[in-house]
């Protein structure tokens, strides 16, 4: 028997294309400052929460965190006030998870409105546990996340599968002990121990996910 009990996915750029318009919101943002996102530091925000990103650019940028913070996450949930395209392959695994009883959780780094604003663009596929930025202490990279959503599914995350799209938030799963199946949204990501990396959801199934943690 499998010793897979639950699924815990990222949203942003894992199940719906949305990293690239957060990316762009942080260009906007700096851009009005004056300042370009380039490089490194474009590649920071990458999986980052609203917070995380105003504590990193706040500074450089000369604006207050929170102001900074308030104005990404307007700006962000104004660009998704329309939902958000899912990706390739991700309501197809959604509805073979459901089917075949596999608890799954959405564990994502925006603000909780906006993850539950965007999860309606999902099918109507119903998450056994929701958690956003504000529901942990702290949020990605740190475990916190992963291993609340373990939690609540009463699951070893041992036993539990994180899918991601950024480093940011495989460190997370990784960090609680989660197996990952990375699917790279915005820059190349190589295999590793625990993690197997697709090109995209389209070439997962639950055999696969089943394989990638111990009985």
């Amino acid at each position: 028997m499998s010793g897979l009990r639950a699924v815990l996915f990222d949203m942003d750029g894992t199940l719906v294309d949305t990293e690239e318009t957060w990316v762009e919101v942080v260009e906007e943002a700096a851009a009005r400052r004056g300042h370009v996102l380039a490089g490194e530091e474009r590649r920071s925000v990458y999986g980052r929460s609203v917070r995380d990103t105003a504590e990193l650019l706040g500074t450089r940028l000369g604006v207050p965190r929170a102001r900074l913070a308030a104005e990404l996450g307007a700006n962000f949930a104004a660009r998704l006030a329309g939902g958000a395209q899912p990706r390739p392959g991700a309501l197809r695994l959604l509805r073979e998870l459901r089917q075949a009883g596999v608890l799954t959780a959405l564990v994502s780094a925006s603000p909780s409105a906006i993850v539950r604003e965007v999860a309606v663009s999902l099918d109507g596929h119903r998450f056994d546990a929701v958690f956003g930025a504000e529901d942990t202490e702290r949020t990605k990279p740190a475990p916190d996340p992963y291993l609340a959503a373990a939690r609540a599914l009463g699951a070893d995350p041992a036993h539990c599968v994180a899918v991601e799209d950024t480093a940011t938030g495989v460190a997370s799963a990784e960090a609680a002990g989660c197996a990952v199946l990375a699917v790279p949204s915005v820059e190349p990501m190589a295999s590793a121990a625990g993690r197997t990396v697709l090109a995209s959801l389209e070439e997962a199934d639950l055999s696969l996910l089943r394989s990638l943690v111990g009985s």
